[in-house]
């Protein structure tokens, strides 16, 4: 692993390469947006005039601006060199001042594989040689195969759950480490 502190943030495991997201990686990050589940909100949804599209993700990420490392970082198989997804941490307003929260996501083409779990850990061996004590994530209580991920990890439900009737009540859940 690296310098926990590089803002360049590379992390590798057996299976896969985590690095830094680039513009080229939109086209994936658009399919990410097309197989999310209805019940997700439509913020986090392609739009009826089909927008976020490509070009769009492709500028929001060149202007993205720098965040606490790692930040999200692309999830690349190392033996075939597609990208799968992202995991990575990110510091929300949601969850307490300087916790960051853990968040991945996956292409379905690759869900089964433990590829979210393996890369999580990553993140998560980062997140604890950077000093961080506790890390959050939240999970809508349908998210069935998220919640497993978590628990596998070691995350636990904190006792905080948003309620949303609409789009499924979403569990903050905490890991120790």
């Amino acid at each position: 692993m690296e310098d926990p502190t590089a803002s360049e943030t590379l992390l590798e495991t057996d299976r896969l390469l985590l690095r830094p997201m680039h513009a080229s990686d939109a086209v994936v990050q658009r399919e990410l947006w097309t197989e999310r589940d209805p019940r997700v909100p439509p913020r986090r949804r392609i739009d009826a005039d089909g927008h976020p599209t490509v070009e769009d993700i492709e500028a929001a990420i060149r202007r993205r601006p720098p965040s606490p490392p790692p930040g999200l970082l692309t999830a690349e198989r190392k033996d075939t060199g597609d990208v799968i997804g992202y995991c990575g941490l990110i510091h929300s307003s949601e969850v307490p001042e300087g916790e960051p929260e853990l968040a991945f996501e996956l292409l379905r083409t690759a869900w089964g594989h433990g590829y979210a779990t393996e890369a999580s850990w990553a993140v998560l061996g980062w997140a604890r040689a950077a000093g961080h004590r506790r890390v959050w994530a939240t999970v809508r209580d349908w998210n069935a195969a998220s919640r497993r991920v978590l628990t596998k990890l070691g995350f636990v439900e904190s006792g905080r759950v948003e309620r949303d009737a609409v789009h499924g009540d979403s569990l903050f859940m905490t890991k120790e480490l």
